[in-house]
């Protein structure tokens, strides 16, 4: 439930009761002050409430934007102000201090003749004087005598001042004014006339930084499918839930190994795509942020394509080529590719600067290069577009599917992950090596938590003790690389069904309890958890393909899917504010050296002609079910802060 308090002078005729209604605010009359605290403290403790000026003259979907929000305990643009349940205390105590004349004193409280003239849109009153305009609302002029502050802009000023993050919109061309005299009013309304309300919000839906496919192709029209679902009263979840179904389906027909299923499974494959771009796009038109909702377009994102990768391989069986190998490289290959993206970007979200000499080193070459590479607007596209991003991906996917065969599918798949891989790798690697950043505790939290490191790696953490904690620089990376490096050669040159596998994995364990037994603040710990994706991964890759079994490829497949889904998830927790997954979860699935140790022991003795296949199916179960279970059970429980819905770029 929404309640809604105006406040202010009547302006007789003004559609805002109207609007605050269409938002689903119960909207309420406060004379003054003091009215306006005693129906706060009336309204239901679990209701948005905002403050609302009866003079307030604005787009209706300024309103929206400043007072439905769900990611923002409070927000305001001028003359309008909103705080959620959780914010309510402090709305409160704000209010409270300003009817009693208790708040702050603020050089901004009031307007006056001869300020400048005064922007709408943005963070509020803003003055010209104060800081830059980079929006193109209108120019709206202050009264030629010292007017009060509207009520809501004062409550909003104090609960900056105690401390509460006030969260400001940024409106654009957008308008959201109080004017204090007719013939502000007037120009004010004249402003709201000359700029389509309708056309801003279509615009605003569409991500701001995105990849060209996406932004030429699929926008244009998606955007008007998104507000098709709104006005029919659909939800992100269920166009995400349509968009899953529809890429099941396209892998199903794939799987026919048919030309006419390959031709049907590239249409199905990028109608699917419409239906992710369609998603993130109506929770903007709408504002139905939600963290599950951004889960489930991350995770079902992974799953669509992974399906899709296990349909051509079972559509090129039928047909007499086996491409398993190839298929589950390509996931491997992906999955690693985005944990290289998530490390990175988590180990750099909150990091500062290293200083020289007292000053910060706030620029390296490698950024200088792609700022001048900025300025000539067309290797902005070619940049995002050699990363090959998800449009690109699904779009290079479904051609080559409908046109050719699975393996070439998978093989153009691997060269452009590949050199994507290499290209986003060596950029961050360079800019990690020169800007020497100061990771914070949070961050290299964050990167222990992704690294999955399960029992027996923290067993040899502590027993490697003081001196594993002390290694300095790029040390411990190397450690977990040579580690690495050691399990997935014995698994591919090592002798089958001996245990010479099991030491390799043995080495493996010690070798990753040492790397994280260190706080991972180092420039390059954030390629750790992604050395160790790339390690559990390919060692079920080698070994299945190594044992030439039938099953076995299927069956890995399947154990890599689960063991990256736990993975993934534990990436979106962290994204969205809700932390890692609890430790007894992590223990449970073995950990990623855990589980690199059990297939190798699988693959030395298993002796029956189905040994492998078989253990690899059941520990795909139990981790399938595990990880599942507990996710599931924590996002539909979840109390975490909703998030953009913004799903993946790559």
């Amino acid at each position: 439930m929404s309640t809604a308090i105006l406040t202010g002078t009547p302006v007789p005729g003004s559609p805002l009761e109207g609007d605050l209604r269409s938002l689903g605010f119960e909207v309420r009359t406060a004379p003054d002050a003091a009215t306006a605290l005693s129906l706060l403290g009336s309204a239901p403790a679990a209701d948005r409430v905002a403050l609302v000026d009866q003079r307030f003259v604005g787009h209706l979907h300024a309103l929206r934007l400043a007072l439905t929000d769900p990611r923002f305990p409070a927000a305001a643009v001028t003359g309008a102000l909103t705080a959620r349940p959780e914010a309510r205390a402090a709305l409160s105590v704000a209010l409270a201090a300003v009817t009693h004349g208790t708040a702050p004193d603020r050089t901004d409280a009031t307007a006056t003749a001869d300020a400048p003239a005064v922007r709408t849109g943005g963070t509020g009153l803003v003055t010209e004087a104060d800081q830059p305009v980079t929006h193109t609302a209108p120019v709206i002029h202050t009264a030629p005598a010292t007017v009060e502050l509207p009520l809501a802009d004062r409550v909003a000023a104090a609960l900056e001042a105690d401390g509460t993050v006030v969260q400001h919109p940024e409106l654009g061309s957008l308008v959201a004014a109080v004017p204090h005299t007719p013939a502000d009013r007037t120009q004010a309304l004249a402003a709201v006339a000359a700029v389509d309300d309708e056309a801003v919000r279509l615009r605003s839906a569409v991500k701001a930084r995105d990849g060209f496919f996406t932004t030429f192709c699929i926008s244009p029209y998606s955007r008007y499918l998104a507000r098709w679902c709104a006005r029919r009263g659909l939800t992100p979840n269920q166009v995400t839930t349509a968009s899953l179904f529809t890429a099941l389906i396209a892998a199903g027909c794939a799987a026919t190994g048919t030309r006419g299923g390959y031709v049907a499974a590239g249409l199905l494959l990028l109608f699917s795509f419409v239906l992710d771009c369609t998603d993130g796009q109506l929770a903007r038109y709408s504002l139905q942020y939600s963290t599950m909702g951004a889960w489930l377009d991350a995770t079902f994102d992974r799953a669509k394509e992974y399906a899709y990768y296990a349909g051509l391989a079972l559509g090129a069986a039928r047909g007499g080529d086996d491409v398993w190998a190839l298929a589950l490289a390509a996931m491997v290959l992906q999955s690693v590719r985005h944990f290289v993206d998530f490390s990175f970007n988590e180990a750099n979200a909150d990091s500062t600067a290293a200083t020289v000499n007292g000053k910060a080193v706030v620029g390296t070459p490698t950024t200088a290069l792609s700022s001048r590479l900025d300025s000539v607007g067309w290797t902005v596209w070619v940049r995002r577009m050699i990363v090959l991003p998800i449009g690109e991906r699904w779009a290079m996917i479904a051609v080559l599917t409908a046109l050719t065969t699975p393996r070439i599918v998978f093989y153009a798949l691997l060269a452009g992950c590949a050199f994507a891989a290499c290209y986003t790798t060596a950029g961050r690697v360079l800019r990690s090596v020169t800007r020497k950043a100061v990771r914070t505790d949070r961050a290299a939290q964050a990167l222990a938590d992704l690294a999955d490191s399960g029992p027996l790696a923290e067993l040899v953490a502590r027993v490697a003790g003081r001196p594993a904690r002390a290694l300095p620089g790029v040390l411990p990376l190397l450690i977990a690389f040579a580690g690495g490096a050691t399990v997935v050669s014995v698994a591919a040159f090592g002798p089958l069904e001996s245990p010479v596998l099991v030491l390799g994995a043995l080495v493996y364990v010690v070798t990753s309890g040492i790397a994280v037994a260190h706080r991972m603040g180092g420039p390059l710990d954030w390629l750790v958890p992604a050395v160790f994706r790339a390690t559990e991964y390919s060692t079920i890759l080698v070994l299945a393909a190594r044992a030439d079994v039938p099953g076995a490829l299927p069956a890995a497949f399947g154990l890599v899917a689960a063991v990256a889904y736990h993975h993934y998830d534990t990436v979106y927790r962290i994204r969205g504010g809700a932390g890692a997954p609890p430790r007894a979860l992590v223990r449970s699935l073995g950990g990623h050296e855990g589980r690199t140790l059990l297939v190798a022991v699988l693959a030395a003795f298993s002796t029956a002609e189905s040994g492998l296949s078989l253990g690899l199916t059941l520990l795909a179960v139990v981790v399938a079910v595990i990880a599942l279970m507990e996710s599931i059970q924590f996002w539909v429980s979840s109390g975490a802060p909703a998030v953009h819905d913004e799903g993946e770029t790559a």
